[in-house]
């Protein structure tokens, strides 16, 4: 697998490119939508887009963790977590790459 990460710049760069927006107008684009995408996160919306997959939020009650190493029980205090279900035309272009 590759270690590669895409990063905001480079998602702005991509944008600049398809649309031709200028390059600070590609970048306010992607720093908009991601805005837009953890405003309603943070509400607990779920965010579904299409072809891609869904984040929603999930609250997860407390509970009693162990640490490993000591054996010591630790409280765990409730929390969200974000979570991401992908699209199963996500998982199947993602399968469709291990197979190359």
């Amino acid at each position: 697998m590759s270690e590669k990460t895409l990063t905001r710049m480079e998602l702005s760069e991509a944008v600049f490119g398809a649309v031709g927006l200028s390059r600070n107008e590609s970048a306010e684009l992607v720093e908009s939508v991601l805005n837009h995408m953890s405003d309603a996160l943070v509400k607990g919306e779920s965010v579904k887009i299409s072809s891609f997959g869904t984040f929603s939020v999930r609250s997860k009650s407390a509970r009693v963790g162990r640490n490993p190493k000591t054996g010591e029980e630790v409280p765990i205090e409730p929390r969200r977590v974000l979570t991401f279900r992908p699209s199963h035309i996500m998982k199947e272009r993602v399968d469709a790459g291990n197979k190359r």
